[in-house]
């Protein structure tokens, strides 16, 4: 049985009891994992795959990379990686950047492209699940954003089912705060990198991280508080409008 120390051990924890509290995963599960690049699904990856060794439950993980087009890919890097580690994958490559004007190119349209080829290609290969590497902060500041944005109570579910469950889309790192995973990519020397996108810095999720970072020096719980405020048990229906 492989022992996990230090940070993973409790990070895994934490990935443990989402898996839980959300059924997430089950035997004979295949779950494509959805690798950008970034510092987040690296660290599921790696997680995922070392839990592996241990759980009681058999699954099937394979690394997806959608390639839209952008000018500094991160797929040969990725590629590299995969193949030391000996971690099966499959990157799917698009030309949907190059066919589409400048000025439609937001986060909104990254996302969605993203979403709609891992969906496919997971059908396509025969995964069931899709595990995203949003995290407990991914959580609380979408909260934000549909409250002040969309005036609307809603948030990312650590479980969805999709097209009528054929496929499900999964978020083990949903009780991880973002800050552990940084230290974990860093520890791990995770080949990661930041987001390409020239809009990274004046999006709506940013202005939401800088309004929790200030509410956090009065309340440092604030995360936890916003995350658990939209759980079934914590609605005050007789208070709402």
């Amino acid at each position: 049985m492989a022992i996990l120390e230090g940070l993973e051990f409790y990070i895994s924890k934490r990935v443990g009891r989402a898996i839980i509290d959300y059924k997430m995963i089950e035997d004979g599960d295949k779950i494509a994992v959805a690798v950008s690049g970034g510092k987040d699904s690296l660290a599921l990856l790696k997680i995922l795959r070392d839990r592996q060794k241990f759980v009681p439950i058999k699954y099937d993980l394979l690394a997806l990379h959608v390639d839209l087009g952008y000018p500094r890919s991160f797929s040969r890097r990725l590629e590299t990686y995969f193949r030391k580690e000996k971690v099966k994958y499959h990157i799917v490559k698009s030309d949907e950047l190059k066919n589409t004007p400048k000025k439609d190119i937001n986060c909104f349209w990254c996302s969605w492209n993203r979403r709609k080829h891992l969906f496919i290609t997971a059908d396509k290969l025969g995964y069931n699940k899709i595990a995203l590497g949003h995290h407990k902060d991914d959580i609380v500041e979408t909260i934000l954003m549909n409250m002040f944005f969309q005036g609307e109570i809603s948030a990312m579910k650590p479980k969805q089912e999709l097209f009528k469950g054929k496929i499900k889309i999964i978020r083990p790192l949903a009780y991880v705060e973002e800050a552990m995973i940084r230290k974990f990519a860093k520890l791990e020397k995770l080949p990661h990198d930041t987001c390409i996108c020239p809009n990274s810095q004046v999006s709506q999720r940013t202005k939401m991280v800088k309004i929790i970072k200030e509410l956090e020096r009065s309340c440092p719980e604030v995360k936890t508080n916003i995350f658990k405020s939209l759980q079934k048990s914590r609605i005050k229906q007789d208070y709402l409008l």
